[in-house]
């Protein structure tokens, strides 16, 4: 509804300000047309939203791009579309969002970053903790996205802030 979309564009605003007052990349996920309307630093797809996306409207207006991918055959594809990073998950278990498939694991993300060693930043999402932290490191992925491990932390500042330095 109307006023849900606002809340969303709202949020959108106040995101943008904060990544230019502590000199942040801020990503928009989904809502591109938003993300170009306030001048996001990028704008992240999924794999629905990608079809649905204006490409073009995004690369012109000098937005970023990041985009997710579930498995080899996206990730091949949408390499072609020469994206700024590629988040590949869901590495391990998570309640974060519905998934269709089965975790990845580290063996795969391991290949991931072999197969695509020096053509793009590659992102570990997916049930990201600091147990297993170590165990992505290790597999040479260019950096992880936590979601749960800070936001439902006791001090979400102080959980950053350990990832940062375990990282």
């Amino acid at each position: 509804d109307k006023h849900s979309q606002q809340a969303i564009e709202n949020d959108i605003i106040r995101a943008i300000a904060l990544g230019r007052q502590y000199k942040a990349q801020v990503f928009i996920n989904d809502h591109w047309q938003l993300a170009l309307k306030h001048a996001a630093f990028g704008v992240h797809l999924g794999q629905e939203d990608l079809l649905r996306a204006n490409l073009s409207q995004i690369a012109e207006a000098g937005l970023a791009l990041g985009l997710s991918s579930h498995g080899y055959f996206e990730m091949l594809l949408v390499q072609q579309l020469l994206p700024s990073y590629l988040a590949i998950g869901h590495i391990f278990a998570t309640p974060t969002k519905q998934m269709p498939s089965l975790p990845q694991g580290l063996i795969k993300l391991s290949r991931y970053v072999q197969l695509l060693n020096g053509k793009l930043p590659l992102v570990a999402i997916g049930g990201v903790t600091m147990h297993n932290l170590a165990g992505l490191k290790a597999t040479l992925v260019s950096d992880v996205a936590v979601v749960r491990a800070i936001e439902l932390a006791e001090d979400p500042g102080f959980s950053w802030q350990a990832f940062q330095q375990k990282w």
